[in-house]
């Protein structure tokens, strides 16, 4: 079968599509067919041996997927079917004709969604849901400030967030990228690196009560100052690219605000059945229509690196998606 696999640890142009032999199932996998594959961060970090998990080369790359199932293994302990949908998530190996995945991070796709919204969905979405709730505590009313709001994880932490009941407030850096947020539902939208003022007169002054960060750099001081009392930054990650931001402690003090940082894969993947838990939370908001992924562009298999580099360049949209079948 095809592949799209990391041969030398050299960057996205230099992952190729391969001819492997099918995958094994182990007791507790599924055998899935895929059809599309989502194109993550993870798999570009990985393409350099840049993450925190290093496979030995070569290796598949593909964090989320979406398919039917081949052989559910035991249905009567993985719950799935022979032609069921499903969509799935896992550290590697997902950008293949076939995978064979953990049941446990394996999810029925529902009907109202299309295999490119399901790749589109788990790993960023479980997220958005772990950092809101678990990380956040966010509740009903409250504002939440999405960094990267036009990105796959900030498309994603809009949708949750309103499903949450929360209101929303965008930060995008062209109007393009505005206009992106406000289709995946952003109740505001603030565009360039002079965010703070703009925030500070959408909350009347009062500032936000949760920011999610995925950018860090120079936005992150200014998001501190954004913080409402009891205010919580969830730092996701740092895609701006200009290192690790430092935090003034005493300004935490002074406004009784908090930093907390969100690894949802590290939490997710070493408590089993917790995704799952998840995954049934999202439900009621896919099928309310609150949750419904904003595709950007879609390549075929033989694609997969230059949806990577263009991820690496900043030119993507919502989440990019490879169509494998």
């Amino acid at each position: 079968m095809k592949a799209v696999q990391v041969v030398t640890l050299t960057g996205p142009a230099d992952v190729e599509v391969r001819e492997v032999d099918p995958p094994t199932p182990g007791p507790h996998d599924v055998l899935v067919e895929v059809h599309s594959v989502g194109v993550s961060f993870p798999d570009l970090l990985l393409s350099r041996g840049e993450y925190q998990f290093k496979p030995e080369p070569p290796f598949t790359l593909g964090v989320d997927f979406a398919g039917v199932v081949l052989d559910p293994g035991s249905p009567e302990s993985s719950g799935f079917a022979v032609g069921q949908r499903v969509a799935g998530v896992n550290l590697s190996g997902g950008a293949a004709e076939q995978v064979a995945n953990p049941a446990i991070f394996t999810f029925a796709l529902p009907d109202a969604m299309s295999y490119d919204e399901g790749a589109a969905l788990p790993m960023n979405y479980l997220t958005a849901l772990f950092a809101l709730e678990e990380r956040g505590g966010l509740r009903e009313g409250e504002t939440v400030l999405v960094h990267g709001a036009a990105g796959g994880v900030g498309t994603a932490t809009l949708q949750v967030a309103k499903g949450l009941g929360a209101r929303t407030i965008a930060v995008v850096s062209t109007e393009e990228k505005a206009a992106f947020a406000r289709a995946a539902g952003a109740d505001e939208v603030v565009v360039g690196p002079d965010f703070k003022d703009a925030v500070k007169d959408l909350t009347g002054g009062r500032g936000v009560d949760v920011v999610l960060d995925v950018v860090g750099g120079d936005a992150f001081t200014d998001s501190l100052r954004c913080l409402a009392e009891l205010g919580r930054i969830l730092v996701v990650g740092f895609a701006a690219g200009q290192g690790i931001p430092q935090v003034k402690v005493n300004r935490l003090l002074l406004g009784n605000t908090d930093v907390r940082g969100v690894g949802w894969g590290a939490y997710a993947m070493t408590r089993p059945g917790y995704m799952q838990q998840q995954w049934h939370r999202l439900v009621p908001m896919i099928e309310s229509g609150v949750v419904k992924p904003p595709v950007g562009a879609t390549y075929d298999l033989t694609g997969f690196g230059q949806a990577l580099v263009d991820m690496d360049e900043r030119r993507t949209l919502g989440k990019s998606v490879v169509r494998v079948r």
